[in-house]
């Protein structure tokens, strides 16, 4: 059976409660900033990233609900941009329900891994979320995320708190 027939996925559900693991010094080229993408760039990205881990949460969402929540002002985006400006991956996060914040979407586009930009960029984007007191920062991950996902969630200071069997259709 392959994996696209499997009922069910294994998902991590892992949470940080108290400040994260130190920044992750980095000298070269790459710049990470929190933006405010249009709904066009946020989709770009968000298939660049997620196209090989199945991610179609936001792909599935109608335009007026995600052009919504780009500009609600409650997600907090960290891009992560080479040095032509090219957007590498991000860090999203949602305040909806702070003080504790979800971690709702984190990755590199495939050529971008592997070079340790996704823990740089996770430990920035953390430290910089962290300011704003929250209670926990949590997310949820699973078998289909990259494989490295919980040893670099564990890095940054992350500790599981459940492990569930779920549909896809759940995440």
């Amino acid at each position: 059976m392959n994996e696209s027939n499997t009922a069910t996925v294994q998902v991590t559900y892992m949470e940080l409660l108290e400040s994260p693991a130190p920044a992750i010094e980095r000298c070269g080229v790459e710049r990470i900033a929190r933006e405010h993408l249009s709904l066009s760039d946020y989709l770009t990205l968000y298939r660049n990233v997620g196209e090989s881990l199945r991610w179609d949460q936001r792909l599935r969402m109608p335009e007026a609900e995600l052009r919504a929540l780009l500009d609600g002002g409650l997600l907090s985006i960290y891009v992560l941009r080479d040095s032509r400006d090219l957007a590498l991956g991000f860090c999203e996060f949602d305040l909806s329900a702070f003080p504790e914040i979800e971690l709702r979407n984190f990755g590199l586009i495939p050529a971008a891994q592997g070079s340790g930009l996704g823990p740089w960029l996770l430990t920035v984007a953390l430290h910089e979320v962290w300011q704003s007191s929250p209670k926990r920062i949590w997310l949820h991950t699973d078998t289909w995320d990259h494989p490295a996902a919980i040893r670099v969630y564990k890095r940054a200071g992350f500790g599981v708190y459940d492990v569930r069997h779920e549909a896809p259709g759940m995440l």
